[in-house]
């Protein structure tokens, strides 16, 4: 859910004739409730037994039984290849949460500029926060995508990156950080945002690579986006 945050005489600046907000309005708060996701190690479903039997396949001389076999070890949203430098199977774990924003259904008062299509944004920060990680391995490099509401995958060519989430380390926890930006990033979330009409989805999706060497995933990350803005017309 998203809010905006402005005061009583404000309003009476911001609404004139026609229920249009003035266009000398410059900051309005458009700042996003944070939105939460977890890397849980359940949601994949991992066979130990299993796994540990494909993570030591010698696959140097049948690579593509990789690709073919992962789903012995995982029930989804895994993939599979031969590393090039040990010969045997490694597993991806795919990781792909997405929440939704609907800034005028969620923000009845953006019904009172409902003939500017558009509004002016300005992105203040982008920051993620790891609240409790149980994990045992460390994270990968996540990306933070926005795409259309019927996209919920990161890799659809619909979701467009903003930013790069650190990978995090095994059982750690971080206080509020800047994502990094990915080139054209924010102004890809500037667009979306300005066009406040149309819903959209927020993805966090990455890859967190196995190899035969590593132990078995276990536990769970929670953490959360929080994206600051304010806006005009």
């Amino acid at each position: 859910m998203t809010y905006l945050r402005y005061s009583a005489p404000a309003i009476a600046a911001l609404v004139g004739g026609c229920g249009l907000i003035s266009s000398d309005v410059t900051n309005l708060d458009l700042t996003i409730k944070p939105k939460m996701f977890s890397v849980d190690t359940a949601s994949w479903n991992v066979n130990s037994t299993a796994a540990n039997t494909y993570l030591h396949y010698d696959c140097q001389t049948a690579p593509s039984y990789c690709a073919t076999a992962v789903s012995n070890a995982c029930a989804m949203g895994c993939s599979g290849s031969c590393d090039g430098t040990t010969h045997t199977c490694d597993l991806g774990l795919d990781v792909g949460i997405y929440q939704n924003v609907d800034l005028l259904t969620e923000q009845p008062e953006l019904k009172t500029i409902n003939q500017q299509p558009v509004i002016h944004v300005s992105i203040d920060s982008v920051t993620y926060t790891v609240m409790t990680n149980s994990l045992n391995v460390g994270t990968p490099l996540l990306t933070i995508y926005v795409a259309p509401m019927s996209v919920m995958d990161p890799n659809d060519p619909s979701a467009k990156a903003i930013g790069t989430i650190d990978p995090v380390a095994a059982m750690t926890t971080v206080a509020a950080k800047d994502i990094t930006y990915s080139d054209g990033g924010k102004q890809t979330l500037i667009d979306t945002m300005g066009n406040y009409m149309t819903p959209f989805n927020v993805i966090v999706g990455g890859v967190l690579q196995v190899t035969g060497a590593e132990p078995l995933p276990t536990g769970k990350l929670d953490a959360v986006v929080q994206i600051k803005a304010h806006a005009g017309v």
